[in-house]
């Protein structure tokens, strides 16, 4: 049942809230007066919002034990996002019609408009005032598009609507601060200097960096169903890579990823160091290690690594606006209600979750880019898909969002993952899942089986022209022999397969969940996700060889 709002007085509060700044009121009276200037037009806009996303961001950034580039005080910016639709929520320019839909959601999208960081209300309003003249235009050249296509081609396979009905919403957090965002800018420039020195004792490693990023971000939204929210959001990522290159030509990196609220969250300087030594250790095995074959066998995936796993290959799927599109091979649409996983496991999204065993969690938010509340979707329950992830994109039988609309600071919000959970109700020890490799890779001949420690990140496809793959990039591979040797590092490994086959093959799951926190990167632009998963052991996972470069060797050492 659709939920028709008609006046302002169903605005609900879910935190208190405090006195708006004056961004917050400025956004609102100009949208007021945007919205009342144009309703008289032949073809006036149903729906506007304003987005506006606040930055400040310190960054430090080292190399071989030098700076490379620093900020003493933290950069400052704002960036507007207009979403404005004509028509109504039954049919308006956001209609997907065959290619399109990516063309309005994303890949050839706007980059939004750049806002005056101070509150001089004259500029703020023109750029408000130009943003909202230039979408309605795209807007009415988009509609008359969709109402051509409707009329003289093949109607689309899904029926519902193309903007929900919602409750609007009214929150604000305070202004954060000066006080509570500060970083002591020499002091980490130390730090990063001594982790990047470290690749310094070994010739062979060509590029060694630390990062440090520490962002403020308050994030405003009003629309004109009446919410007005303004939400903060502080996070500190410590990133340190290295690079070498064996003899063959093949680039070897290793990477760590550190996240927090603030600085104060990160591990002690002495942990770091020690991982980064281990990191360099490492990066000299890997040139020697031999390549591994290809491969089809049974396998572990530590928690990391089965983290990536399922955002890349499930998570991707279950994202609802894709289950709209025609174009989308909808690998889950029509299985609600039936085993999709392994009875033992269960997923479910929870952006509501800010830490996690001691972790802070990079996907956690209140409200997503469409003034949503972020909730908790239940997506499989012991095996069984019950669920989808939702923004305002209906879909058939699913006519709500569910907190999941987002996007890249300039960008128009579709469905995208948050904090992702993969739980077992019947969890195994690390040595019984090893216990259970060995079995299986004797039962089908082999003489190993795989373990996959550390993966960099991956790839998927889920159109129906193009063969519905996916691509895992494992960066930290080990064989474990059946015959009980000691585990053999290797190097050169791709994870590949089609999702239904893989997600067939799960037969077990650990019981020592990890965290996976990274950047996921779609059609609306790059936004935060975390991961939480066990260890889990893959009766029959597929590889390929990784790609070598033709580069060879520097012919000087470096210096």
């Amino acid at each position: 049942m659709k939920r028709l709002i008609t006046t302002v007085a169903f605005i609900c509060a879910l935190a208190p809230v405090t006195a708006q700044d004056p961004l917050s009121l400025l956004l609102a009276e100009e949208l007021n007066r945007n919205m009342e200037g144009l309703a008289n037009e032949e073809l006036p806009p149903y729906f506007i919002s304003y987005r506006v996303n606040e930055e400040q961001t310190y960054h430090i950034s080292t190399s071989f034990g030098e700076i490379i580039n620093t900020m003493k005080e933290p950069t400052h910016s704002r960036l507007l996002t207009v979403n404005l639709r004509v028509g109504s929520h039954e049919r308006d320019n956001t209609h997907p019609v065959g290619s399109r839909y990516i063309y309005l959601f994303g890949m050839v999208d706007t980059e939004g408009a750049p806002l005056p960081v101070d509150n001089s209300p004259l500029a703020i309003r023109q750029v408000l005032w130009s943003e909202t003249m230039k979408q309605l235009g795209d807007a009415r050249d988009q509609f008359a598009m969709v109402q051509t296509e409707i009329a003289t081609k093949t109607g689309t396979e899904d029926s519902s609507d193309d903007f929900s009905h919602e409750d609007p919403v009214v929150y604000h957090d305070p202004p954060l601060s000066k006080e509570l965002f500060s970083l002591d800018v020499e002091a980490w420039e130390t730090r990063l200097k001594e982790y990047s020195a470290v690749f310094l004792q070994h010739d062979s490693i060509l590029r060694g960096r630390a990062n440090i990023e520490y962002k403020f971000e308050r994030k405003y939204f009003v629309s004109t169903e009446g919410s007005n929210i303004s939400e903060n959001r502080l996070v500190c990522r410590l990133f340190i890579i290295a690079e070498t290159m064996a003899d063959d030509g093949m680039e070897l990196p290793l990477y760590l990823t550190y996240y927090g609220r603030s600085p104060d969250d990160l591990p002690p300087h002495e942990t770091i160091l020690s991982d980064v030594e281990q990191m360099a250790d490492l990066l000299m095995q890997l040139r020697r290690v031999p390549v591994a074959d290809a491969y089809a066998g049974p396998a572990l995936l530590s928690p990391e690594s089965a983290s990536v796993f399922f955002h890349e290959i499930f998570g991707h799927r279950i994202e609802g606006h894709r289950l709209k599109r025609d174009s989308d091979a909808q690998t889950f649409k029509r299985k609600v209600n039936e085993v999709v996983l392994n009875e033992e496991l269960s997923v479910y999204f929870d952006p509501a979750t800010a830490t996690f065993n001691g972790y802070v969690l990079n996907g956690a938010y209140k409200f997503d880019c469409e003034g949503q509340p972020g909730q908790r979707v239940d997506i499989v329950k012991d095996g069984v898909l019950h669920n989808f992830l939702m923004s305002r994109t209906p879909i058939d039988s699913f006519p709500n969002s569910n907190g999941h609309g987002r996007a890249e600071a300039g960008k128009q919000p579709v469905t995208r993952q948050s904090n992702m959970f993969i739980e077992t109700n019947k969890p195994y020890t690390e040595e019984q899942l090893r216990e259970m490799l060995v079995k299986e890779a004797q039962r089908q001949g082999k003489e190993y089986g795989y373990y996959f420690v550390e993966t960099m990140g991956g790839y998927t496809f889920t159109g129906r022209h193009s063969p519905n793959v996916f691509n895992v990039t494992p960066v930290l591979v080990y064989k474990i022999f059946v015959d009980g040797r000691e585990d053999e590092l290797v190097r050169g490994v791709d994870l590949i397969g089609t999702p239904l086959a893989i997600f067939a093959n799960i037969e077990a799951a650990g019981d020592s969940p990890g965290v996976y926190n990274g950047n996921c990167g779609a059609e609306s632009g790059r936004v935060p996700v975390s991961t939480v998963s066990p260890m889990l052991f893959v009766s029959q996972i597929e590889t390929q060889r990784k790609h070598r470069g033709q580069e060879r060797l520097p012919i000087l050492p470096r210096p």
